[in-house]
Protein backbone atom coordinates (compact mmCIF):
# COMPACT_ATOMS: atom_id res chain seq x y z
CA UNK A 1 0.00 0.00 0.00
CA UNK A 2 1.65 3.50 -0.95
CA UNK A 3 2.55 5.67 1.99
CA UNK A 4 1.60 9.12 2.07
CA UNK A 5 3.21 11.76 5.19
CA UNK A 6 2.83 15.44 5.58
CA UNK A 7 6.59 16.66 5.81
CA UNK A 8 7.25 20.53 6.88
CA UNK A 9 10.67 21.85 4.56
CA UNK A 10 10.44 25.36 6.43
CA UNK A 11 8.62 26.89 9.98
CA UNK A 12 5.81 28.84 8.23
CA UNK A 13 2.53 26.84 8.05
CA UNK A 14 2.06 26.69 4.30
CA UNK A 15 5.81 25.30 4.12
CA UNK A 16 4.81 21.73 3.64
CA UNK A 17 4.40 19.17 1.16
CA UNK A 18 3.01 15.58 1.29
CA UNK A 19 5.22 12.57 0.39
CA UNK A 20 3.61 9.99 -1.58
CA UNK A 21 5.57 6.87 -1.87
CA UNK A 22 4.42 3.75 -3.94
CA UNK A 23 3.88 0.44 -2.20
CA UNK A 24 6.57 -2.64 -2.38
CA UNK A 25 10.47 -2.21 -2.86
CA UNK A 26 10.88 1.57 -2.89
CA UNK A 27 13.96 1.40 -5.04
CA UNK A 28 12.31 0.38 -7.95
CA UNK A 29 9.98 4.04 -7.78
CA UNK A 30 10.02 5.46 -11.85
CA UNK A 31 10.96 8.70 -9.93
CA UNK A 32 9.61 11.78 -8.24
CA UNK A 33 7.24 13.85 -9.54
CA UNK A 34 6.54 17.74 -7.85
CA UNK A 35 3.35 18.44 -8.60
CA UNK A 36 2.98 22.28 -7.92
CA UNK A 37 -1.16 23.44 -7.36
CA UNK A 38 -2.28 26.32 -9.15
CA UNK A 39 -5.52 28.79 -7.86
CA UNK A 40 -3.94 32.28 -9.42
CA UNK A 41 -1.49 32.07 -6.47
CA UNK A 42 -3.67 33.08 -3.94
CA UNK A 43 -3.99 31.46 -0.39
CA UNK A 44 -7.71 30.24 -1.03
CA UNK A 45 -6.62 27.75 -3.18
CA UNK A 46 -4.07 24.71 -1.17
CA UNK A 47 -2.44 21.51 -2.71
CA UNK A 48 -5.84 19.65 -2.20
CA UNK A 49 -6.27 20.46 -5.56
CA UNK A 50 -2.79 18.55 -6.08
CA UNK A 51 -3.89 15.45 -4.09
CA UNK A 52 -5.99 13.04 -7.33
CA UNK A 53 -3.08 13.26 -9.72
CA UNK A 54 -0.85 12.65 -6.82
CA UNK A 55 -2.68 9.57 -5.89
CA UNK A 56 -3.30 8.38 -9.57
CA UNK A 57 0.89 8.83 -10.05
CA UNK A 58 1.92 7.41 -6.61
CA UNK A 59 0.03 3.95 -7.96
CA UNK A 60 2.00 4.10 -11.17
CA UNK A 61 4.68 3.75 -9.72
CA UNK A 62 6.01 7.37 -9.07
CA UNK A 63 7.32 8.79 -5.81
CA UNK A 64 5.32 12.22 -5.53
CA UNK A 65 5.52 15.60 -3.70
CA UNK A 66 2.59 17.56 -3.26
CA UNK A 67 3.78 20.70 -2.54
CA UNK A 68 2.24 23.42 -0.36
CA UNK A 69 3.81 27.08 -0.65
CA UNK A 70 2.93 30.76 0.86
CA UNK A 71 0.19 32.05 -1.12
CA UNK A 72 -0.61 35.83 -2.02
CA UNK A 73 -3.88 37.12 -0.29
CA UNK A 74 -7.47 36.67 -0.96
CA UNK A 75 -10.54 38.37 -0.80
CA UNK A 76 -8.89 41.75 0.17
CA UNK A 77 -6.75 40.24 2.86
CA UNK A 78 -2.76 40.57 2.51
CA UNK A 79 -1.34 36.71 2.59
CA UNK A 80 1.68 35.60 3.69
CA UNK A 81 3.08 34.64 0.12
CA UNK A 82 3.58 36.67 -3.33
CA UNK A 83 6.99 37.83 -4.83
CA UNK A 84 8.99 36.71 -3.46
CA UNK A 85 8.06 34.68 -0.63
CA UNK A 86 6.03 32.38 -3.00
CA UNK A 87 8.86 31.67 -5.23
CA UNK A 88 11.35 31.28 -2.22
CA UNK A 89 8.92 28.11 -1.15
CA UNK A 90 8.99 26.36 -4.43
CA UNK A 91 12.52 26.64 -4.95
CA UNK A 92 13.14 25.98 -1.26
CA UNK A 93 10.52 22.73 -1.41
CA UNK A 94 11.45 21.51 -4.50
CA UNK A 95 15.56 21.22 -2.87
CA UNK A 96 14.36 19.77 0.22
CA UNK A 97 13.65 16.09 -1.72
CA UNK A 98 17.84 15.92 -1.66
CA UNK A 99 16.86 15.96 2.20
CA UNK A 100 14.75 13.20 1.97
CA UNK A 101 16.22 11.38 -0.51
CA UNK A 102 18.08 10.16 2.92
CA UNK A 103 15.34 8.64 4.87
CA UNK A 104 13.68 7.17 1.86
CA UNK A 105 15.59 4.41 1.19
CA UNK A 106 16.37 5.12 -2.64
CA UNK A 107 12.75 6.24 -3.24
CA UNK A 108 13.61 9.58 -3.86
CA UNK A 109 16.72 10.21 -6.59
CA UNK A 110 17.59 13.93 -7.09
CA UNK A 111 18.89 13.50 -9.82
CA UNK A 112 15.60 12.04 -11.40
CA UNK A 113 12.63 14.90 -10.51
CA UNK A 114 10.28 16.52 -12.65
CA UNK A 115 7.39 18.93 -11.80
CA UNK A 116 3.88 18.61 -12.71
CA UNK A 117 2.26 22.16 -12.45
CA UNK A 118 -1.26 23.27 -13.25
CA UNK A 119 -2.67 26.85 -14.00
CA UNK A 120 -0.05 29.34 -11.66
CA UNK A 121 1.27 26.22 -10.99
CA UNK A 122 2.73 25.65 -14.04
CA UNK A 123 4.29 29.04 -13.76
CA UNK A 124 6.07 28.52 -10.88
CA UNK A 125 6.83 24.95 -11.92
CA UNK A 126 9.08 26.58 -15.03
CA UNK A 127 9.93 29.10 -13.14
CA UNK A 128 12.08 26.54 -10.86
CA UNK A 129 13.21 24.93 -14.40
CA UNK A 130 15.25 28.27 -15.13
CA UNK A 131 17.37 27.84 -11.25
CA UNK A 132 19.61 26.35 -12.91
CA UNK A 133 20.62 27.70 -15.78
CA UNK A 134 19.76 31.71 -13.90
CA UNK A 135 22.27 30.82 -11.58
CA UNK A 136 25.07 29.50 -14.22
CA UNK A 137 24.32 32.95 -15.73
CA UNK A 138 24.39 35.34 -12.59
CA UNK A 139 27.53 33.15 -10.85
CA UNK A 140 25.06 31.78 -8.39
CA UNK A 141 24.78 28.44 -6.05
CA UNK A 142 22.90 25.62 -8.31
CA UNK A 143 19.67 24.50 -6.94
CA UNK A 144 20.25 21.31 -4.68
CA UNK A 145 17.40 19.51 -6.75
CA UNK A 146 17.80 20.63 -10.66
CA UNK A 147 14.63 19.76 -12.79
CA UNK A 148 14.91 17.37 -15.06
CA UNK A 149 11.58 18.66 -17.10
CA UNK A 150 8.31 19.86 -16.65
CA UNK A 151 4.77 18.97 -17.61
CA UNK A 152 2.88 22.70 -17.75
CA UNK A 153 -1.17 22.01 -17.36
CA UNK A 154 -2.39 25.16 -18.86
CA UNK A 155 0.90 27.20 -17.22
CA UNK A 156 0.82 30.74 -16.78
CA UNK A 157 3.86 31.06 -18.93
CA UNK A 158 3.92 34.50 -19.72
CA UNK A 159 3.59 36.61 -16.59
CA UNK A 160 3.86 39.73 -18.45
CA UNK A 161 0.24 39.14 -21.08
CA UNK A 162 -1.32 37.66 -17.66
CA UNK A 163 -0.58 41.47 -16.24
CA UNK A 164 -1.69 43.30 -19.47
CA UNK A 165 -4.99 41.13 -19.59
CA UNK A 166 -5.84 41.15 -16.05
CA UNK A 167 -6.51 37.47 -15.63
CA UNK A 168 -8.33 36.64 -12.77
CA UNK A 169 -9.04 40.25 -11.42
CA UNK A 170 -5.46 41.20 -11.43
CA UNK A 171 -3.82 38.30 -10.10
CA UNK A 172 -0.29 39.42 -11.66
CA UNK A 173 -0.49 42.22 -9.72
CA UNK A 174 -1.20 40.85 -6.09
CA UNK A 175 1.24 38.38 -7.06
CA UNK A 176 4.08 40.80 -7.50
CA UNK A 177 2.69 43.57 -5.45
CA UNK A 178 2.60 46.05 -7.87
CA UNK A 179 1.91 46.66 -11.87
CA UNK A 180 4.80 45.78 -13.59
CA UNK A 181 5.49 49.51 -14.88
CA UNK A 182 6.32 50.28 -11.28
CA UNK A 183 7.70 46.62 -10.61
CA UNK A 184 9.90 45.97 -14.08
CA UNK A 185 13.29 43.99 -12.53
CA UNK A 186 10.53 42.07 -10.19
CA UNK A 187 8.39 41.10 -13.57
CA UNK A 188 11.68 40.36 -15.17
CA UNK A 189 12.73 37.79 -12.52
CA UNK A 190 9.35 36.08 -12.40
CA UNK A 191 8.29 35.44 -15.30
CA UNK A 192 9.28 32.07 -17.37
CA UNK A 193 9.59 34.39 -20.67
CA UNK A 194 12.46 36.01 -19.32
CA UNK A 195 14.36 33.09 -17.96
CA UNK A 196 15.18 31.59 -21.57
CA UNK A 197 17.22 29.26 -22.26
CA UNK A 198 17.02 27.11 -19.43
CA UNK A 199 18.04 23.72 -21.38
CA UNK A 200 15.25 21.97 -19.56
CA UNK A 201 12.37 19.99 -21.66
CA UNK A 202 8.93 22.03 -20.76
CA UNK A 203 5.63 20.20 -22.53
CA UNK A 204 3.26 22.47 -22.42
CA UNK A 205 -0.32 21.04 -22.33
CA UNK A 206 -3.41 23.10 -22.93
CA UNK A 207 -6.98 23.38 -24.40
CA UNK A 208 -8.42 26.18 -26.48
CA UNK A 209 -11.97 26.07 -24.36
CA UNK A 210 -9.98 26.90 -21.45
CA UNK A 211 -11.09 29.96 -19.73
CA UNK A 212 -9.32 30.70 -16.87
CA UNK A 213 -5.61 30.85 -18.97
CA UNK A 214 -5.70 31.54 -22.34
CA UNK A 215 -4.47 29.17 -24.56
CA UNK A 216 -2.14 31.49 -26.06
CA UNK A 217 0.06 31.96 -23.16
CA UNK A 218 1.21 28.32 -23.56
CA UNK A 219 1.54 29.06 -27.34
CA UNK A 220 4.14 32.32 -26.55
CA UNK A 221 6.14 30.75 -24.29
CA UNK A 222 6.55 27.54 -26.78
CA UNK A 223 7.44 29.51 -29.51
CA UNK A 224 9.77 31.73 -27.32
CA UNK A 225 11.44 28.85 -25.74
CA UNK A 226 12.44 27.26 -28.86
CA UNK A 227 13.10 29.80 -29.97
CA UNK A 228 15.90 30.47 -27.41
CA UNK A 229 16.99 26.78 -28.22
CA UNK A 230 15.04 25.00 -25.60
CA UNK A 231 13.45 21.66 -26.13
CA UNK A 232 9.47 23.25 -25.79
CA UNK A 233 6.55 21.42 -26.87
CA UNK A 234 2.89 22.40 -27.37
CA UNK A 235 0.58 19.76 -27.00
CA UNK A 236 -3.59 20.95 -27.54
CA UNK A 237 -5.70 19.00 -26.02
CA UNK A 238 -9.50 19.50 -24.95
CA UNK A 239 -11.67 20.11 -22.03
CA UNK A 240 -11.57 22.90 -19.52
CA UNK A 241 -9.22 24.46 -17.28
CA UNK A 242 -9.87 21.44 -14.15
CA UNK A 243 -9.93 18.40 -17.04
CA UNK A 244 -5.99 18.66 -16.71
CA UNK A 245 -6.01 18.03 -13.08
CA UNK A 246 -8.62 15.15 -13.00
CA UNK A 247 -7.39 11.18 -13.48
CA UNK A 248 -10.07 9.34 -16.19
CA UNK A 249 -10.31 12.69 -18.20
CA UNK A 250 -8.46 12.54 -21.80
CA UNK A 251 -6.33 16.22 -20.90
CA UNK A 252 -5.22 14.58 -17.59
CA UNK A 253 -4.16 11.29 -19.21
CA UNK A 254 -2.14 13.16 -21.56
CA UNK A 255 -0.10 14.86 -18.89
CA UNK A 256 0.84 11.47 -17.04
CA UNK A 257 1.98 9.90 -20.85
CA UNK A 258 3.91 13.22 -21.30
CA UNK A 259 5.78 12.19 -17.24
CA UNK A 260 6.44 8.98 -18.57
CA UNK A 261 8.27 10.60 -21.17
CA UNK A 262 10.56 12.79 -19.00
CA UNK A 263 10.62 10.15 -16.13
CA UNK A 264 11.55 6.64 -18.55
Amino acid sequence: MATRERIPYGPHRDQWGELFLPSGNTETARGTVVVIHGGYWRDQWTAELGVPASLDLVERGYAVWNLEYRRAGSGGKAGDGGWPATFRDVAMGIDHLANLAEFTDGAIDPRRVAALGHSAGGHLAVWAAGRAAQAARAGGESPAVPLVGVVSQAGVLDLSAAHRLRLSNDAAVNLMGGPESALPEEYALADPMRRLPTGVPVLAVHSRADDAVPFELSEAYVEAARAAGDPAELLETVGDHSALISPGEEAYETCRALLDRLLP
